[in-house]
């Protein structure tokens, strides 16, 4: 039962297999790691977070996707994939920090940004700490405080340990990429550290000027009943058709969807994503 729970959490946090052909990337010196990142498409441009113990090809589909219409930043964040771990902590914020840093280094002053799971909740740091930076978020499977999460993933959370992940299989992919192969147990014990960092930014929430697509599953990680609460505080959640325009942000329920299975529809992203960065809505009848 409890190797059944190890493998339940390692797929809530990995996501889908691979998806996506290896392409050729980059390396940015960013606030003392080499952080690695690809660029595709051209547009406006559309910077891309993975998730916890992710990485670019993990993403799968979406970011090919994307790139028909964008000039897609793909990056891979602190020890994960590509890119280099430093003797830092994995925090929500040094992340942030990160990609704004990141955004410095190759001259990009704004762009759109998504992020799924880890990099949902660092796209909305980014917002926060940096929110010149960001244009327009797109936070699939977000959360704004640890109240949000399932119960059942938090009551699993303190039986997670570094020995339950390093004896999964997926542990000897990660030095298939890695830039240190014999890098993985400092990144589990770093990135179990931070589901354990607080986390209640319901205040910093609130105050967003950046319009926010909230992507959820209607089985996912985070509860229904916080990503209402979360698109209620973006000033949505009220009645259309009384003459008033909607509210910038918006919310999005993908139905029979669990967490892993949220980045896996990348034709059902797009559809809603794109209307969202293009600022379109469905017509009224009073419209």
């Amino acid at each position: 039962m409890l190797r059944s729970l190890v493998i339940a959490v390692v797929l809530v946090v990995c996501g889908p297999a691979a998806a996506q052909t290896q392409s050729s990337g980059n390396l940015a010196g960013v606030n003392g790691m080499q952080m690695y990142y690809e660029v595709s498409g051209e547009g406006d441009p559309l910077i891309v977070l993975h998730g916890a113990y992710m990485n670019i090809p993990s993403m799968g589909e979406i970011i090919p996707a994307l790139a028909e219409t964008h000039r897609v930043y793909a990056l891979e964040l602190q020890g994960h994939g590509r890119t280099t771990d430093i003797d830092r902590p994995i925090t929500y914020q040094n992340l942030a920090d990160d990609v704004a840093a990141f955004m410095n280094v190759i001259g990009l002053e704004k762009a759109d940004v998504f992020g799924y799971s880890m990099g949902a909740n660092t796209g909305l740091q980014l917002a926060i700490r940096h929110p010149e930076k960001v244009d327009q978020l797109i936070a699939a499977s977000v959360s704004y405080d640890v109240e949000g999460w399932q119960p059942a993933f938090r009551e699993f959370l303190p039986q997670l340990t570094v020995e339950m992940m390093t004896s999964m299989p997926f542990a000897e992919d990660y030095k298939k990429l890695a830039a240190d192969p014999e890098g993985f147990p400092a990144l589990v014990e770093k990135l179990i550290a931070l589901e354990h960092e607080p986390m209640a930014w319901e205040k910093e929430v609130r105050e967003l000027k950046a319009p926010v697509l909230i992507i959820t599953g209607d089985a996912d990680m985070v509860t229904l009943e916080h990503s209402v609460a979360m698109f209620r505080l973006l000033g949505g959640g009220g009645m259309g058709d009384m003459g008033k325009p909607l509210p910038a942000s918006r919310l999005a329920v993908l139905p029979a969807t669990s967490h892993t299975a949220v980045i896996g529809q990348a034709d059902l992203l797009q559809n809603i994503i794109e209307p969202f960065l293009m600022g379109q809505t469905p017509r009224g009848m009073f419209e």
